[in-house]
């Protein structure tokens, strides 16, 4: 596991955050958008939980306006090949909530998941955090990359101290 904090230019941070966590238009194109999903945890039914995404990218294909605004932190990345690009935005809980442990690609067998990486760029800073089954936990600092082997399992967390705890997912291959 590999944590970078100030993973971007201070400059191409500062866009991309504005990007994620305003509604506001960018040139022509409309305000970034969030799909409401209910529940969190594939496994585990809890109509209690819920979160909100936003797909950038799936299986081959960009699929959001916006994944020309991810350039800075691919570059750097440098992946072979993406398989998906998701971001996560939960929001404000009473207390913090811990979801279930997985693996982001769970479509991969087990033995090709070890070929992959999974990266996770965290937006703003809050008290939630990302939690791996080793007990290990990644606390949520505006523009801190983690990165790890895909077959990892993991969990995202909510946040009492901000409004939205927001991450960027990227899936991909070395």
């Amino acid at each position: 596991m590999e944590i970078i904090d100030d993973f971007l230019e201070q400059k191409d941070f500062d866009e991309l955050q504005t990007l994620i966590m305003n509604r506001k238009y960018t040139g022509n194109k409309p305000p970034l958008s969030w799909t409401y999903n209910e529940g969190i945890d594939y496994e585990k039914e809890d109509k209690n939980r819920f979160q909100f995404t936003h797909m950038f990218y799936f299986n081959g294909i960009p699929t959001s306006p916006y994944y020309e605004n991810l350039a800075p932190i691919l570059k750097i990345i440098n992946p072979v090949s993406v398989f998906r690009i998701k971001a996560n935005l939960l929001t404000r809980t009473p207390n913090i909530i811990e979801n279930e442990f997985h693996v982001d690609m769970s479509e991969i067998s087990e033995e090709k998941l070890k070929q992959w990486t999974t990266s996770i760029f965290y937006i703003n800073t809050n008290n939630g955090y990302t939690k791996f089954e080793d007990g290990t936990k990644v606390e949520s600092v505006a523009n801190r990359m983690v990165t790890f082997p895909a077959n990892l399992k993991h969990s995202g967390t909510s946040c009492t101290d901000k409004n939205t705890r927001v991450v960027i997912n990227f899936n991909y291959f070395k």
